[in-house]
């Protein structure tokens, strides 16, 4: 089994941020340390990060810039174009894999079962260590001033010191 991946969304002052770790795991083994896990899509105006296969999940950013394409650069509507395709097509429902988007406006958590998924706050991540991550964020959104940028990386580097499908590697994409 692959384990790998903390991927965190981030929005604050009209601002976004997406980090993630470079970590990919076979069983009890790190394969890689600098996988880069996040996409600039659409003009640069949307971050897309996955979690899962790498080989499935560059095949649904693909289908995904489609989508993005095809509306416009209408994160919403692409995203629930894509999570219908993904769950009605034969081969795309195979796909192991999990994204997240962003714009300025919307996070987006996008699944093969159709979910397409807003957070509450500001705030979303996926992988192995995603859960670490969103609490971080959570808790920095809350009760700091930072920025977006920092959050997501402070939160990426918490997650590491307690997942062990987490690295300190630290990618980050702004908006």
């Amino acid at each position: 089994m692959i384990r790998s991946t903390t991927v965190i969304a981030v929005l604050r002052n009209g601002k976004g941020a997406m980090a993630c770790d470079g970590q990919v795991t076979l069983n009890e083994a790190v394969l890689k340390k600098g996988a880069r896990k996040i996409r600039r899509l659409y003009q640069e105006q949307v971050l897309a990060g996955f979690a899962g296969s790498g080989a499935d999940s560059l095949t649904l950013l693909e289908r995904f810039e489609e989508k993005l394409n095809a509306y416009g650069g209408n994160l919403p509507r692409a995203a629930i174009e894509l999570a219908k395709m993904w769950r009605t097509d034969r081969i795309l429902r195979q796909l192991d894999a999990l994204l997240l988007a962003m714009d300025r406006s919307h996070i987006l958590i996008i699944s093969g079962r159709g979910d397409v998924v807003e957070p509450d706050e500001p705030v979303a991540a996926i992988g192995s260590g995603g859960n670490f991550a969103l609490a971080s964020a959570k808790a920095l959104l809350r009760h700091t001033t930072l920025e977006a940028p920092e959050i997501a990386c402070l939160s990426i580097q918490i997650a590491a010191e307690i997942c062990i499908y987490t690295n300190d590697n630290v990618f980050l994409e702004t908006l």
